[in-house]
């Protein structure tokens, strides 16, 4: 992987609207991530900007350096119906760089202000330093934390996710926040055919979890849409080639067939009755009693 820059990128909105989706809105501080997952489906994102989908989008990450302000603006206008937003859903919100401009925290703090619920979903381990940020908000509007963790098997670890915190240290800064009073769980997700869908690594990740005291876990299957395809088949040709003919007949287009889903649902239903763990996060459908604060309705006027 090449040394990564950042290239402040300030941007005019940060709201999202998403459709088909449980969520309506999403936010990404940032554009490309340095954890450099090779199944990324927000890798083909790149190529609005003439870039590709590998090299480029682990080692040119745009820094949303309004976001927090632009954020605030959305958030008081009358149409705002504080409705759930969800954080990280195309980079990670907590990759390295995060500790340098704080964005993600900045974007928290607007959300708490303006109680509005959040969902945030991360591999990164420095999520231990919002803690108190995402407590209080546990107490507010909501909040709830799914931590990405496809395996346990450290081997499997270095060849998916090489730029990524090791699964152990996500699973211990799930701790610290559920310790801190956070929803916090795990999701077995992507789960990639042919490498983290057998059943030994599944449940070790699911005992992992709930060892570490996640209040659910959830699954979801690769998909690979044009770009990000390319990328994860030169991925395999490199590390798994075997799975080649194997990744082609099950993805003639984007998704997995509705079998194997239905089979792999099965079989994760079943560990999370085995370890007690709850199949899916809390809902965050409530709102915050109480009107905005004073100064932030006056922006809404």
């Amino acid at each position: 992987m090449r040394a990564a820059r950042y290239e402040e990128a300030p941007c005019k909105s940060v709201l999202n609207r998403v459709p088909n989706m449980a969520f309506k809105w999403s936010i990404n501080p940032y554009r490309g991530c340095v954890h450099s997952c090779h199944y990324c489906f927000a890798r083909r994102y790149h190529a609005y900007f003439d870039l590709d989908a590998g090299e480029d989008f682990t080692s040119l990450i745009f820094v949303k350096v309004n976001a927090p302000e632009v954020l605030r603006h959305e958030l008081a206008r009358r149409s705002w119906k504080r409705e759930q937003v969800a954080l990280g859903t195309a980079t990670d919100p907590y990759q390295p760089i995060e500790g340098k401009y704080r964005i993600t925290r900045g974007i928290l703090e607007a959300l708490r202000d303006y109680r509005t619920p959040v969902g945030i979903v991360t591999k990164g381990t420095l999520i231990v330093r919002d803690a108190d940020l995402l407590s209080s908000m546990s107490e507010g509007a909501g909040c709830t934390v799914s931590f990405s963790v496809p395996t346990v098997d450290t081997d499997i670890w270095r060849r998916l996710e090489p730029g990524t915190p090791p699964p152990l240290r996500r699973l211990l800064a799930m701790q610290r926040l559920i310790d801190a009073g956070v929803n916090a769980g795990v999701a077995l997700a992507p789960v990639v055919p042919g490498v983290t869908d057998s059943l030994e690594n599944l449940e070790a990740a699911a005992h992992a979890a709930a060892e570490h005291g996640a209040r659910f876990v959830t699954t979801r299957v690769l998909y690979l849409k044009p770009g990000v395809k390319e990328h994860f088949e030169g991925f395999l040709r490199r590390e798994y080639p075997d799975l080649v003919p194997r990744c082609r007949t099950m993805f003639p287009g984007a998704y997995a067939s509705r079998g194997y889903t239905r089979r792999l649902d099965d079989l994760v239903a079943v560990l999370q009755d085995r370890y007690g763990l709850a199949p899916q996060p809390p809902s965050l459908s409530r709102l915050a009693a109480g009107p905005v604060p004073g100064e932030q309705l006056a922006m809404a006027l």
